[in-house]
């Protein structure tokens, strides 16, 4: 019995004492730099064992907008591994625009670079004024004097009312058309250079097929609702492609306003102009049948871009959109032939920005 007694205070000792030679490992453990992770939490190294190339790469890490890519910043020293990006899906796009039909198109070469039904005919509503004015531009000097005929003074709202019977300068009826959307002087502009709208309407036809867009046929001068007209995204963004390359043109739809001979002030209908980074000119439209139309030209970084919008339900939503997608599409495109370019030579292209990495959304950081 004294046996049994001794041994179970014994064993009641030896199992007090544990706990206390635990906690003092644990001190001892601790004054020595290491630190014990508890259970309850995987284990995660400490930043000391993470490579430099990694903790700079993290450290640079910022939130990318939607739908772009992710942009880490690396210093010129730090050695990059070959990049494979992946293109953001054009179905997600698609989802996010009310369009009809839309295109985004390469301003120098014409490729494509995104494209939802873009040969789909539509009415073009004002856009194709962007004919009008080209035709005027070539056919009328900028003091010419334009009458104005009840037919031209009678036209609807967008307009700067023009007077029946008195003359105009071209240059101002000009500027009207490009940047007020005026409807009375496309028509006075249109009456002058054939004789009739109709005649007039058949000159842009013409001048639409010469800049390639084979899909246009013009009805009226000023865009307005009329039978069998109609024109496609594809073919807007063709006309403008070439009107941007007529110095005259390209002077005059990048401005926000512009004072008449006769004091009155037009103001740009493009709000991309003051809205979206980049915007170079653009012509908008709206009729009840058409519903928003656009075309226009964008340039960043040095790359330039052009985009169409037809049926539009939520215009300068989609324009915005597009035009985002576009430039970082056309980055990625570019980066991916480099790296084709690369497997086939062996030679390594010159980046496109030293200081920048793109990776698609869904591998923000994978493989770093």
């Amino acid at each position: 019995m004294r046996n049994s007694a001794a041994l179970l205070l014994l064993f009641l000792i030896l199992a007090l004492s544990f706990p206390v030679a635990g906690e003092s490992a644990d001190k001892s453990t601790s004054t020595s730099g290491t630190t014990i992770i508890s259970s309850d939490h995987k284990f995660s190294p400490v930043d000391d064992s993470l490579s430099q190339v990694r903790q700079q790469i993290i450290a640079s890490y910022k939130p990318a907008p939607d739908n772009g890519p992710v942009l880490l910043n690396r210093s010129p020293g730090i050695k990059k591994k070959p990049l494979h990006p992946v293109l953001i899906s054009d179905s997600s796009l698609r989802r996010k625009l009310s369009a009809r039909s839309a295109i985004v198109i390469d301003a120098r070469t014409g490729t494509e670079i995104y494209a939802h039904n873009p040969d789909r005919p539509g009415q073009p509503a004002s856009t194709i004024k962007v004919l009008t004015s080209l035709i005027a531009m070539d056919y009328l000097k900028n003091n010419a004097l334009v009458p104005v005929s009840s037919w031209a003074a009678s036209m609807p709202r967008s307009k700067i009312y023009l007077r029946k019977g008195k003359s105009y300068y071209a240059n101002d009826l000009i500027n009207a058309v490009l940047l007020a959307s005026a409807n009375d002087a496309s028509v006075a502009l249109a009456e002058k250079i054939a004789g009739s709208e109709s005649g007039f309407a058949k000159m842009m036809t013409r001048k639409a097929n010469e800049l390639g867009a084979q899909k246009t046929i013009c009805k009226t001068a000023s865009g307005l609702t009329a039978r069998g007209q109609q024109t496609t995204a594809r073919d807007l963004a063709m006309i403008f492609r070439e009107a941007m390359q007529h110095e005259e043109f390209a002077g005059r739809i990048k401005l926000l306003k512009a004072k008449t001979s006769y004091g009155k002030t037009l103001k740009s209908h493009n709000k991309a102009l003051w809205q979206i980074e980049g915007a170079q000119g653009g012509k908008t439209g709206y009729t009840w049948a058409a519903k928003q139309t656009y075309v226009g030209k964008f340039s960043r970084d040095g790359e330039e871009i052009l985009v169409a919008i037809l049926g539009s339900r939520n215009m300068w939503n989609d324009i915005a959109k597009l035009v985002d997608y576009g430039f970082n599409k056309k980055q990625q495109i570019q980066m991916a032939d480099r790296e084709d370019n690369k497997a086939k030579t062996g030679k390594e292209s010159p980046p496109l920005n030293s200081a920048l990495v793109v990776l698609s959304d869904n591998k923000k950081i994978e493989n770093l």
